[in-house]
This record gives structure tokens, C-alpha cells and sequence, in this order.
């Protein structure tokens, strides 16, 4: 089965699963009653939604269904982050409503319950464009015990207890974690730089680094040099883009960390008007095929180490998959990490003078002062 192949399971499960917990959410609710607190959404065909809108205007985000995934639109069409779109769903179907406030459209205004007036607006829409269902959040009431609320595809107004907080920028329904690795799997890093480079080791015990090769009359900055090879520890990006949104990049840095498995990420950073911007991509770099030999019954202990092997290819294949072809912004303080030349981690040792030689020659001492005679005694004699 292919890389690309791979991928596509991957992505394609997930989504299933996603949507087999809201549908199961569904097929197990109740229909509200008008004596008590009822469910504002009565019934949601998840197969059916082609997008999701979430506010109006300039400010609306646009999320498309593209075969078995969504992609926002303002981030050039990046996936979305499937968590965020079964949270944004449960969030909807989670309200309910204490009572009927109004049925006249003319009230809307008033209410905040018109889209360009509204605190928060969601819309799930059909391949055609017609309105699935929806909610229209509107102002609260005052004194705070409660919001005024409707359906996007209605005029009925309802008054509920309480409204669940809906994420409203494009970059909160994507997943923005590029990379996540534990500094004790590190086996080493090496950056390079317009000025050369230099690869950075940990040592035996838990914060120590060394630099191989470290010029003669120089030390290492451990502090620095311990930022630089736990950078991966939590790398995330600010924005997200394609290759030809952002015009030519050069990419002059390189970040290569390699685990102890043999899985090595490699960055490639750019830097272009005050910002930083990575491309990556990663290799399981131990080629030595995963056999079974016919006849022969394997220890538990081997067993694990090919099932580790296996599961550290299929993790340096989905991660190239999932960032091939997209460049991240990310922030500078990461950025200078990633990026930090061989001179800013080394300073001068310190001189320190050799104790004195037996043979050489010793300081003068210094002379006592001459303590004044005694005066003579006139009854002496």
C-alpha cells in the first residue's frame, strides 16, 4: 500500500469515528417537551453537511467538506482539525431552551438575533447551499439568567439557560502542532546555518548537552544549547499557507533532529520580512526490512522491538504526508531555536593561572620594622 494510501485510511477512520459518536448522540435522544427544558436542535443529518459557517461577514469561517475530510477555506484549505469539528457539533446540539420567547421576525432586531448582530452564528449547510440547521446567538438576557437563541432556518426565539463557547477564527479548527518529541528520545541535532554547522548531543544524564567537534579556547553555553535541542518539544505554528501563496522563500536553515529510534525530522527555515517560515518533513532512516523467518518462533522481547519498528515507519510516513506541500509561519522565539548559529552557543573559557612552580622564584618577604630600643634605666649601675 502506498504513502498516499496510508494517509487516506488514516484520515478516513477518523472522521468515521467522529461522526459514528454524534450520530449515536442522535439516535438516542429524546424530543423536547414544551413543559421543560428542551434540545433547540431536534435532529442533525451529519452525512449531509457539504459546510460549516461559522460567524457572518468579513469575519465568517468557511469549513467545506473535501471527500472524507473538511478544510477550512481561509487557510488555503488546510484539513481540519476532526476533535474541533465533533466539539463544534456537540456543542450546537448541547443547547437547550427553558422557554418560547417570541414568533415575530420584527423582535429579531432587538433581540440580536439578525446575523449581523448576533454573538455567535452557525451554520450547517447542504452541497446546495440551503441551511441544514443552525443556531443564532443573541444577547443576553439581562441580569444574565439566560440567552436569547434561535434556529438559523427559523423565526422562533427562545430563551435558553446557557450557551456554550464557540470558537470564531479560522486557526482555531485546525490542529496546530507540527511536532511533539520527548527530549530523552533525542539522539542528536544538527543545524546548519549561512555560517556552517554543528550537531549537539545529549549526554548520559538528564539536562546535560555536549557539542561535537567544540573549538579549542571554547565552551558551551548549556542553557542555549539545551533550548536548541528540545526544540521539537512542543512546535506549533502561528499560520498556514501554500508554497505559491507566499511567493519565493529561501530556505537557509537547516534543523535535522534524530531520535533514537532511527525516525529523523528534518526543518527547513526560512526567514523573510521579520517572520520565520518551516517546511518539514521526516524519514525512518534504519532501511533494514522487518522479516519472520519461516519456522522460527520469536521471542516476545524481538517481537515488540519489529512491532516499534513497524509503528516508527508508519509514524515518519503519515507526519511527511500530513505537511507535504504547506509552509508554516512560526513564532520567532521558536524560530531562533531552530535557527541559532554555532557562535551564539560558545563563549571564551576562563583562564585560570597555574599554581606556582617549586622552582620558581618566590615573592621578597617583607621586613618587620625595627622595634625601637628600650630606653636606659638612670638607677642602673
Amino acid at each position: 500500500m502506498s504513502n498516499k494510501n496510508l494517509g487516506i485510511l488514516a484520515v478516513v477512520a477518523a472522521i468515521m469515528v467522529l461522526w459514528a459518536v454524534v450520530q449515536s448522540r442522535l439516535a438516542h435522544r429524546s424530543p423536547g417537551e414544551s413543559s421543560g427544558p428542551s434540545y433547540l436542535i431536534q435532529g442533525l443529518e451529519t452525512a449531509q453537511i457539504a459546510s460549516i459557517v461559522v460567524g457572518h461577514g468579513d469575519d465568517a469561517v468557511t469549513i467545506q467538506r473535501r471527500d472524507q475530510q473538511f478544510a477550512v477555506i481561509e487557510k488555503a484549505g488546510y484539513p481540519a482539525d476532526p476533535k474541533r469539528i465533533n466539539d463544534l457539533i456537540n456543542k450546537c446540539l448541547d443547547i437547550k431552551t427553558l422557554e418560547s420567547y417570541t414568533s415575530s421576525p420584527r423582535n429579531h432586531e432587538d433581540l440580536e438575533v439578525t446575523e449581523d448582530k448576533a454573538q455567535n452564528v452557525v451554520k450547517f449547510l447542504k452541497a446546495d447551499g440551503a441551511v441544514l440547521t443552525g443556531i443564532i446567538v443573541g444577547k443576553a438576557l439581562e441580569g444574565g439568567k439566560g440567552t436569547y437563541i434561535r434556529l438559523a432556518s427559523q423565526d422562533n426565539v427562545y430563551l435558553a439557560e446557557s450557551v456554550p463557547y464557540i470558537r470564531t477564527t479560522a486557526i482555531d479548527y485546525v490542529n496546530q502542532e507540527i511536532v511533539s518529541v520527548e527530549r530523552t528520545d533525542v539522539n542528536s541535532v544538527r543545524v546548519t546555518t549561512p555560517d556552517g554547522f554543528y550537531t549537539l548531543k545529549p549526554t548520559p544524564s538528564a539536562d546535560g548537552v555536549f557539542m561535537a567537534n567544540l573549538p579549542d579556547g571554547k565552551t558551551l553555553k548549556e542553557a542555549d544549547a539545551r533550548n536548541v535541542i528540545g526544540a521539537l518539544s512542543s512546535l506549533r505554528f502561528d499560520d498556514v499557507n501554500t508554497p505559491s501563496a507566499l511567493g519565493e522563500l529561501s530556505y537557509d536553515y537547516l534543523y535535522v533532529c534524530r531520535l533514537n529510534d532511527s525516525t529523523e525530522y528534518r526543518l527547513r527555515i526560512a526567514r523573510k520580512d521579520g517572520k520565520a517560515y518551516l517546511t518539514c518533513e521526516a524519514e525512518f532512516t534504519d532501511k533494514t526490512p522487518v522479516t519472520m523467518k519461516p519456522g522460527q518462533v520469536e521471542s516476545q522481547e524481538e517481537l515488540q522491538k519489529k512491532e516499534a519498528k513497524l509503528q516508527a515507519q508508519e509514524r515518519a510516513q503519515r507526519f511527511t504526508l500530513r505537511h507535504r506541500g504547506w509552509v508554516y509561519e512560526i513564532p520567532e522565539w521558536k524560530a531562533n531555536s531552530l535557527t541559532k548559529p554555532q557562535a551564539d552557543l560558545l563563549e571564551d573559557k576562563l583562564a585560570i593561572s597555574p599554581p606556582p612552580d617549586a622552582d620558581s622564584p618566590s615573592l621578597p618577604a617583607i621586613e618587620a620594622a625595627d622595634e625601637p630600643a628600650p630606653a636606659a634605666d638612670p638607677n642602673a649601675g
